[in-house]
């Protein structure tokens, strides 16, 4: 998992970016534009190449952990989380065709970036396979 074998200035760059962006996903909590759980998932990645203890830190979280681990495990996006991914993406979208004036160029450029998002995010299962596991069976 982590690759502990990188330059030092590479370790400390890294680093600095997973502070960088776990301040970032702090942020996003209480600003409703600024994603949260992007920001930690590359905090996360940055911190698994530079620093074992911020990467256990980060897994071990109380109120990200869960979260952080079911991706980190396997590449779990919860329903909910689906839910507002597209949803922002679908808003932003309305209010870009609607009411930006923005270009057609730009208007069909941050469409296709919004659906490989929006493809990649609904291709992830919901629930890890455990999850499913002690779900009851539907009649």
């Amino acid at each position: 998992m982590a690759d502990f074998e990188t330059s030092p200035p590479r370790r400390w760059a890294l680093f600095f970016l997973g502070w960088l962006f776990t301040g970032l996903g702090v942020i996003g909590i209480f600003l409703p534009l600024l994603p949260t759980t992007p920001f930690l998932l590359l905090a996360l990645w940055c911190f698994a190449r530079s620093s074992r203890r911020f990467h256990s830190w980060l897994l071990n979280h109380s109120r990200f952990g869960p979260l952080l681990r079911d991706w980190e495990q396997h590449r779990v996006i919860p329903l909910r989380a689906k839910v507002v991914a597209v949803g922002s993406m679908s808003i932003a979208m309305v209010w870009m065709v609607g009411w930006s004036g923005a270009p057609w160029p730009g208007i069909v450029a941050m469409g296709t970036v919004c659906l490989v998002g929006a493809g990649y995010v609904l291709s992830k299962p919901s629930r890890t396979a455990k999850a499913d596991q002690s779900a009851p069976e539907a009649l």
